[in-house]
């Protein structure tokens, strides 16, 4: 029986672990180290946190490096005493060439989409906030331009209508683990495919989430709301403004078609059960929000307790 491939492992948060997790248990592989993010200030009182990766590797006895400049040569050197066949990467940040190109058999990313579609660094979001029915897990070897390396290989998981942010990453994670696993088993038997991502014209990209991308527009369509708010739940969440001022973020909404009802932003409320905003397909449904300062709560429970002023809204 052939040695089992020396793995660098290289991931920082949660959606990194299973993939951690299953190459342990993996015959072909032998993690010798794990490369992840400093620790970070975190919770009210601002102590620093281990991330979830380091947290894995820890409690595995694993070897773990945290490096601020994974350019620092004293790093790279540290990283090639451990003299890795292979470097499997989830959910971090981008190599350097000197490190990606180090190990004899290269560095191979798990990444949360179909590529080429949705290269970046927010592929479920996306996927959710354009509506899109069907998407997976890829791996693939590294390159010089992200998320553009030949693929391994690709599994599809079908996105169900309920599917916000959250319970589709916890999908994507598992089936990543998954893909890790038969792709490093094909590499350890020296069976792995190599194939230049297609080139298409319709590529849809997934950039770095911003505060902007969370801002609720009811000039747009109530089904694209809807999709915005399932991309983005349960964090950072969708937000939007209330007439008086106070912001509120948006976790489940349900769009409702109807001839425009009112001009679009216009608010409507029976005060008990029902919140709605007018975009120009019809009403936005809002199903669970949090007022600023607040918890999360269904609208019934926020419109209970909570004194609105919407002008001259009303129920319709």
């Amino acid at each position: 029986m052939l040695s089992p491939l020396r793995i660098v492992f290289m991931g920082t948060p949660d959606f990194a672990v299973p993939t951690l997790e299953t190459l342990l248990a993996l015959p072909e592989a032998q993690v010798v180290a794990v490369i992840t993010g400093p620790d970070r200030p975190a919770g009210r009182g601002r102590q620093l946190q281990a991330s979830a990766v380091k947290q894995a590797a820890l409690a595995h006895g694993l070897p773990v490096l945290q490096p601020p400049n994974l350019k620092d040569p004293a790093f790279q050197a540290e990283l090639k005493s451990y003299a890795a066949d292979l470097q499997v990467v989830v959910a971090f940040r981008m190599l350097p060439e000197a490190v990606w190109h180090m190990p004899r058999l290269g560095s191979v990313n798990i990444h949360a989409s179909l590529l080429p579609q949705y290269r970046g660094a927010a592929p479920i979001n996306w996927a959710l906030m354009h509506g899109d029915q069907e998407t997976g897990v890829s791996s693939f070897f590294l390159r010089h331009e992200i998320d553009t390396g030949d693929l391994i290989l690709q599994d599809k998981i079908a996105i169900a209508p309920s599917d916000d942010f959250g319970s589709l990453y916890d999908k994507l994670k598992v089936a990543g683990a998954a893909l890790a696993r038969r792709t490093v088993a094909a590499i350890a038997a020296g069976a792995a495919p190599s194939t230049p991502q297609p080139t298409t014209p319709d590529l849809r990209p997934a950039p770095k989430l911003t505060k902007e991308t969370g801002r609720l527009d009811f000039t747009r369509p109530a089904e694209e709301l809807v999709n915005q708010v399932r991309g983005l739940a349960p964090a950072p969440a969708a937000y939007t403004t209330l007439p008086d001022g106070r912001a509120l973020k948006v976790f489940r909404a349900r769009a409702e078609a109807a001839e425009p009802p009112a001009p679009a932003g216009t608010w409507a409320t029976d005060g008990r059960h029902h919140l709605r905003v007018a975009t120009p397909t019809g009403w936005l449904a809002l199903l669970e929000v949090q007022l600023e300062g607040k918890k999360r709560m269904s609208v019934e429970e926020f419109l209970r307790g909570t004194k609105l002023e919407l002008g001259s809204g009303k129920e319709v």
